[in-house]
């Protein structure tokens, strides 16, 4: 989705205008060690640094052995022990285009960071009186984080959870996993000839899982409880948490799931594997094509016919020989980095081991193949303006990054229809579908605040909104989205926005121990199970947002469908069908081509979906 990478992009660089920094410094962070903080584990013993809000924090542990050489492309093993750690320094980024939206902005935009030696995770306690863990009983819950980023950029050190630690009384876990071509690779001649979960593919998805095995083995010895374990992700990495719901690997390693602005999106290993000109088609960037592309970049073959012939004729060691030994500026050279460092490629497949066979958001009534744990899931009412600001068709820009609408109604009516099909993707349907043998268990939110300030003439309130991932410092207490990001946090808005995250990290702190996020800590509203009927979701909003409320507003997929066809404000069928194109893609487990083509009784039939979007997206 090039013009969507693009745009956010531009948004991040708008966003810089004026003071770049946030108005409220928090405490300085430390990399000092703190002898209070040594921990015995049986890998070995542990000292760490305070944290930013206080506590212990402990960066940069292996939860697995580094991923390179031969072990580049497979299931991740235990790590070695170490003796004595001085756990100062957060992991390594795994491999990636640096991006100010990924958490890396020390390194030139677009450039190749990282290293193959990643898979480290960070633990944020609070101090104990005595300096040690509490007893086996008093142990508190854990709370693993995984970060967001399109599964292409992203780091744990861009969070730090140490105030929802310490203030919230229980464990934060933050984790790393492998990334993008990394993380998702699949062929027939990769790992042949081995078990069916060195051939899956998932290896991002099963460094996630190893690093849940490690908090089951470990975390005692920070303080907390292994039978207590909450996921919790944003974006991808609430993609991901749907992953772990559905992967039986993770049975049992966890307790809770939180689903932030998440969704189900997987490939099929067709996608993942087969060339373009395939009876059925791979992704332009399957593993195939990048063989072939590999084998005439080395001179093998001279152009695309003879690189098939090639790639026929090479054993299955050869082929693995060949994508191993590449170099990372090798292997990332056929990628553009998007713009914010995101770049396509095929990435969780429906394996059939790792993963089901079929589409995760498809499985989730069935108890057979879901983690039956209670589960928080929600959206931010503007999720799709910080894509689409900065789209040549609403906007134009005075020096390349001030917006100048020229089509305002367009973009807040497109921009509310994209979020709301968002929501019935990531929020209403999974909902729904989890309630059928969890009912009780499952809870909903929308995130609605929009109190961003003026700049110039530009009312970021207006304009983004409670934009996608602007709910993650609320969250943690940590009021920080990088140095492009913090023009959003001012003076101002202070005193709203530190109540509404006080109430948010006590919700999430009370569904981490009790399974439901109840009153919080006794002093908010009381937030019900989703059902049916009644109220549904919970609004996450300030007291001039009309506050903490619990709301029965609900509509389908048809219906918003209907309400798409039959909107006069259209000047062309083209705009109207690409806009019910998208809202079809982006429910497209359940509603997807079928619903875009009999919405209307056919009004779109006459334009193809998927031409739509592939001229839409850059594709």
């Amino acid at each position: 989705m090039l013009k969507r990478s693009v745009s956010v992009l531009v948004v991040a660089t708008a966003l810089s205008i004026g003071c770049i920094s946030s108005p409220i410094a928090p405490p300085t962070d430390s990399a000092e060690l703190v002898p209070g903080s040594q921990r015995e584990t049986s890998l070995g013993s542990v000292t760490g640094t305070a944290g930013r809000y206080g506590g212990h924090v402990w960066r940069g542990l292996p939860f697995a052995k580094p991923p390179v050489g031969d072990l580049r492309w497979r299931a991740p093993q235990a790590p070695e022990a170490w003796g004595h750690l001085d756990a100062t320094a957060f992991p390594n980024f795994c491999p990636q285009f640096a991006s100010a939206f990924g958490g890396i902005s020390d390194a030139p935009a677009g450039s190749l960071v990282g290293s193959e030696d990643c898979l480290g995770l960070n633990v944020y306690a609070p101090a104990f009186a005595t300096d040690s863990v509490p007893a086996d009983n008093d142990r508190l819950p854990v709370m693993v984080w995984i970060h967001g980023g399109g599964n292409t950029i992203g780091t744990s050190s861009f969070y730090d959870g140490s105030r929802l630690a310490s203030e919230q009384n229980v464990i934060v876990v933050s984790v790393h996993y492998r990334l993008g071509v990394l993380g998702w690779l699949r062929h027939p001649k990769l790992n042949a000839g081995e078990n069916a979960i060195e051939r899956s593919g998932n290896f991002g998805t099963l460094d996630l899982v190893r690093s849940l095995e490690w908090v089951r083995e470990h975390i005692g010895a920070f303080g907390g409880d292994p039978g207590n374990v909450t996921i919790f992700g944003e974006s991808a990495g609430g993609h991901n948490v749907f992953t772990l719901l559905a992967s039986p690997m993770a049975r049992g390693l966890f307790h809770r799931a939180i689903v932030q602005s998440g969704g189900s999106w997987e490939d099929t290993p067709e996608q993942a594997e087969n060339l373009i000109d395939d009876e059925k088609p791979g992704d332009r960037f399957s593993s195939g094509e990048l063989l072939l592309h590999f084998l005439e970049s080395r001179g093998d073959a001279s152009d695309r016919e003879s690189a098939k012939a090639a790639l026929s004729a090479l054993s299955a060691e050869e082929a693995s020989a060949l994508l191993r030994g590449l170099s990372l500026e090798d292997l990332f050279s056929v990628y553009a980095n998007g713009g914010i460092g995101m770049y396509r490629s095929p990435r969780v497949f429906l394996d059939g081991t790792v993963l089901p066979a079929e589409q995760i958001a498809n499985s989730l009534d069935d108890p057979t193949r879901t983690a039956q744990v209670p589960v928080l899931l929600g959206s931010n009412h503007d999720e799709e303006k910080l894509f689409s600001l900065f789209d040549d068709d609403y906007t134009d820009r005075y020096f390349e990054i001030i917006p100048v609408f020229h089509d305002k109604h367009a973009f807040q009516r497109d921009t509310n229809r994209s979020s709301r099909s968002w929501k019935l993707s990531g929020v209403d349907y999974p909902a729904s579908q989890l309630h059928k043998t969890l009912a009780g268990k499952i809870f909903t939110y929308r995130w609605d605040w929009d109190e961003e300030p003026t700049l110039l003439w530009v009312d970021l309130g207006e304009i983004l909104g409670a934009a996608h991932g602007f709910e993650i410092p609320f969250v943690f207490g940590h009021f920080d989205l990088g140095p492009l990001g913090n023009i959003a946090f001012s003076k101002e808005n202070e005193t709203g926005r530190e109540a509404l995250s006080a109430a948010m990290r006590s919700y999430w702190a009370a569904f981490a121990r009790d399974g439901e996020p109840g009153r919080g800590d006794g002093r908010y509203p009381e937030w019900t199970a989703w059902s049916p009927e009644g109220d549904r979701d919970m609004l996450l909003d300030t007291d001039a947002g009309g506050g903490l409320r619990m709301t029965a507003a609900f509509e389908t997929a048809d219906s918003l469908a209907e309400e798409i066809v039959a909107d006069p404000t259209y000047e062309e069928d083209a705009q109207r069908c690409l806009a019910l194109a998208i809202h079809a893609d982006e429910t497209r487990a359940w509603f997807g081509e079928a619903g875009y083509k009999r919405a209307g009784g056919g009004h779109c039939q006459s334009f193809e979906m998927k031409a739509l979007l592939d001229s839409h997206w850059g594709s």
